[in-house]
């Protein structure tokens, strides 16, 4: 998969990792970027600096006629749409008492729709017209946390596992029909909706530059991987979950521990 006069659409492009990816998407020959985000005064700020190739769009990734709407007007100039880059996301701590029932029905419900519904109503507009064609690439971001899991934020880890088993499910059941589906799983990316957590388990690898993380998932993208990691260390600790399952939980239960024990939360 390469960018290259594609058409391209960019959800959570406002910020953060959506951000970079939009920019260097438009900077390695993209034909279109639609840069789309609750935050349309940001939306319009990176559609700017890129230029003609780009355009904002506000968007609540949870409204199909949000999501129809735009894609329709993007049809209507461009013919198709290449690239469904499902980017956007939100988050929810356990605070304040620290328990994987902290949060409230009206978070798990926010969150839920947002992490992962959001990718099924995208699925439902895009893909038909690409299976049609036979050609198309629909990209989740899941987070590392979808991989392996993010201490003191149980619905974001439940709901990055559900958003990667989304994409898992469109690269086995439309592969063959010409669809590139691909996960993005980072560890901590200079965000939003990272700051502050320099001192986090979130961070415990350091907090990777957005623009070094675009330049890496593109380079996963065009060698057609399904899984994008552009830290190096997520595929390690993933081995090592997966090898004894088990060591893996104790040696979170000991972060956990150590976080809490440093900063008073385990995030």
């Amino acid at each position: 998969m390469d960018v290259k006069d594609k058409v391209i659409i960019m959800t959570g492009g406002a910020n953060g990792i959506g951000r970079a990816l939009a920019e260097l998407f438009a900077k390695e020959g993209a034909k279109f970027v639609a840069i789309a985000d609750l935050d349309m005064a940001g939306a319009e700020t990176v559609a700017a600096g890129i230029g003609t190739k780009a355009k904002a769009y506000k968007l609540d990734v949870t409204s199909t006629s949000d999501v129809q709407g735009m894609v329709d007007d993007i049809i209507d100039t461009y013919g198709k749409i290449d690239l469904y880059f499902s980017n956007a996301g939100i988050m929810f701590t356990d605070a304040p008492d620290w328990n994987v029932y902290s949060q409230s029905d009206a978070q798990w419900q926010k969150i839920w729709q947002v992490n992962v519904h959001a990718h099924v109503i995208a699925s439902r507009i895009v893909l038909p017209a690409m299976i049609e064609r036979g050609d198309g690439a629909f990209i989740v971001t899941a987070s590392a946390a979808g991989l392996l899991s993010q201490i003191g934020d149980t619905a974001y880890s439940v709901t990055k596992h559900a958003a990667l088993g989304f994409a898992e499910t469109v690269a086995i059941t439309h592969g063959d029909s010409g669809i590139y589906a691909a996960a993005l799983c980072p560890q901590a990316v200079e965000s939003n909706m990272t700051k502050g957590a320099e001192g986090s388990s979130a961070s415990v690898d350091g907090i990777m530059k957005a623009d070094e993380l675009a330049r890496r998932t593109l380079a996963q993208m065009r060698e057609g991987r399904f899984m994008i990691r552009p830290h190096e260390t997520v595929e390690g600790y993933f081995q090592l979950k997966a090898n004894n399952y088990e060591r893996w939980i104790g040696g979170m239960r000991k972060m956990r521990r150590g976080q809490i024990d440093a900063l008073g939360s385990p995030i």
